[in-house]
């Protein structure tokens, strides 16, 4: 993908080392005389695929925010809740190496599709759960200011009582996740769902699903969104007619307009 004029990319910085693991992102900062506010994008792929590279964020470096593009720990190198804590560790390595980069530490948002939106709604409703922090840079904080999650699953428990077969195939994605068929690890399916972390100090989110998803169903956005604005939470829902996971459908310039929108409202100074 082009880089738009200007932009100055730093490619594989280690953001944590975790168990023999070197983490890696990719920052991407655009011409500024001030510091930016950066967007983490969080790949998707089943939490078992997918990396850093795959990158539809860059063009927000066109509307002067920073883009880090994460790689962290997929299933065949550790289960939940290694992914949220390698996220955690990405948002304060952004905060601890904010000079060096020019960016502003008090304006960081996430955004993520799939696996990545069900990563990027987690680090957004867990903030203060100390279970889901994680290591790396102790002594600055992983909240993020805002949120865009495409199409993420929110509530494993509510998945499961509507797809009871799920809940028995330790080869579905989800399973690899916890470790194991899902009726065998409720509590830590609980605790990786980021509806149940939700209260009222939760940054504003922007959620985006198409009501033709085969993979994870629009039901998951729609209870997210209720249970955000039941708490107070700013949270706007789009539903994406005839689109399905991903794909085309989920790549429009409404789509793209309403990401830069959103972003620019809540983390442009």
């Amino acid at each position: 993908r082009q880089l738009p004029p200007g932009v100055t990319a730093y490619r594989n910085l280690t953001y944590a080392q975790v168990c023999n693991t070197t983490l890696k992102l990719d920052l991407f900062i655009p011409p500024a005389t001030a510091v930016v506010p950066v967007v983490l994008w969080i790949h998707g792929g089943g939490w078992q695929s997918g990396s850093k590279e795959q990158n539809p964020a860059l063009p927000l470096t066109a509307q002067g925010f920073a883009v880090a593009s994460i790689n962290y720990r997929l299933t065949d190198v550790a289960i939940f809740p290694a992914q949220i804590h390698d996220c955690k560790a990405a948002v304060r390595w952004l905060r601890a190496n904010a000079k060096t980069y020019r960016i502003d530490p008090d304006h960081i948002g996430a955004w993520g599709a799939s696996a990545g939106g069900h990563l990027s709604a987690l680090l957004g409703t867990s903030g203060g759960v100390k279970e889901l922090e994680g290591e790396g840079n102790p002594d600055y904080s992983s909240r993020v200011q805002a949120v865009c999650d495409f199409f993420g699953p929110a509530d494993f428990l509510a998945w499961f009582k509507t797809n009871p077969n799920r809940v028995s195939n330790a080869d579905a994605p989800e399973s690899k996740l916890m470790g194991g068929p899902l009726r065998d690890h409720l509590e830590k399916a609980k605790l990786a769902s980021p509806i149940t972390h939700i209260d009222k100090d939760d940054p504003p989110f922007l959620i985006v699903h198409g009501d033709k998803d085969m993979v994870v169903p629009v039901s998951q956005s729609q209870r997210f969104h209720t249970a955000l604005q039941q708490a107070k939470v700013d949270s706007t829902l789009m539903i994406v007619n005839g689109a399905g996971h991903g794909g085309a459908g989920m790549q429009t310039p409404a789509i793209s307009a309403a990401v830069v929108a959103f972003f620019q409202k809540h983390l442009m100074p």
